[in-house]
């Protein structure tokens, strides 16, 4: 076991995923010589060389299509987008050619692509570096759509990531990467369609992904001294979604909230309490409550 940040678990799964096979490459905005804007990357080209961590122009529909044509080689390239909101360029590549590849050559053709994502606020930045713009692809059939919390989880989820033929869009979340814990580089690599159950509780359940995981345990540990017992569900995976986990724990408390840094019209937590009530209607002691952000650009 080793101590690491979040950052740092990420790094050394990009780095075991390079050294297992050398058919993955790194491309991205500053991803090389710099290391990434938080380091994520760094040492990787001193190690694997620049044809393999290679430093893109500022495009990103560009890294999505070089990488798409990568992968039709047999490559299993991994982006790097900067910014949460600078996806917007590679929307169309990844929503109109990436996503459909697959459904398009009937099963044919895989595109094993990973774009990792850097999301939410919390580091002083501005808009387009502090978004949470998940559900655009949650919505999107032929995507996984991963959102990582702690850096063991990043680790084992990054890892199971790479070596997935589906393409995936990989959440990190930005205020977290310093976060530490003991790290097993050894695991094995996490399931891409399975929720994680952090507390149970008996008078409710928490429900998170990515940056709003330890914020609902903090809610937990403080509902917990008022003699609340409050049930944590980490997300990670949020396409497919695990229901069953979920709605297991919602059985058991009754009552469910969803917790995301994104704004809640036409959210990820909306499609949540719709199944939950769904699936659990008689087991509901109260309505499915939201816990998001304003409806409005992220501000200045």
């Amino acid at each position: 076991m080793t101590v690491l940040t979040l950052g740092r678990a990420l790094n050394e799964g990009l780095r075991r995923a390079m050294r297992d096979d050398d058919r993955v490459v790194v491309v991205g905005e500053d991803v090389g010589r710099l290391g990434g804007v938080f380091r994520v990357t760094d040492g990787l080209q001193k190690e694997f060389g620049e044809s393999r961590v290679v430093d893109s122009p500022l495009a990103e529909s560009g890294i999505v299509g070089t990488a798409i044509g990568l992968a039709l080689r047999g490559y299993r390239p991994i982006c790097e987008i900067q910014f949460d909101g600078f996806v917007y360029p590679a929307f169309d590549q990844i929503v109109s050619q990436l996503a459909k590849m697959r459904a398009r050559s009937g099963g044919r053709i895989a595109l094993p692509i990973v774009i990792r994502i850097p999301c939410g606020g919390g580091i002083g930045a501005v808009e387009h570096h502090s978004e949470s713009n998940e559900a655009y692809f949650v919505h999107t059939a032929g995507l996984r759509v991963v959102s990582c919390a702690t850096p063991a989880d990043a680790y084992r989820l990054l890892r199971a990531a790479v070596t997935c033929d589906d393409p995936v869009v990989f959440y990190e979340p930005k205020r977290r990467y310093w976060d530490k814990e003991e790290v097993d580089l050894n695991a094995a690599p996490a399931s891409l369609d399975r929720a994680r159950v952090l507390r149970k509780g008996t008078h409710c359940t928490l429900a998170a992904h990515g940056p709003s995981v330890a914020t609902a345990v903090a809610a937990a540990d403080a509902a917990a001294e008022d003699g609340v017992s409050v049930g944590v569900v980490d997300l990670r995976t949020l396409s497919p979604l695990d229901i069953e986990t979920l709605t297991r724990a919602v059985r058991g408390s009754g009552r469910l909230i969803t917790v995301l840094e994104a704004a809640t019209t036409g959210g990820l937590g909306s499609e949540i309490a719709a199944r939950v009530t769904e699936t659990c209607f008689p087991e509901l002691k109260a309505p499915v409550l939201q816990v998001g952000s304003y409806n409005l650009p992220y501000p200045p």
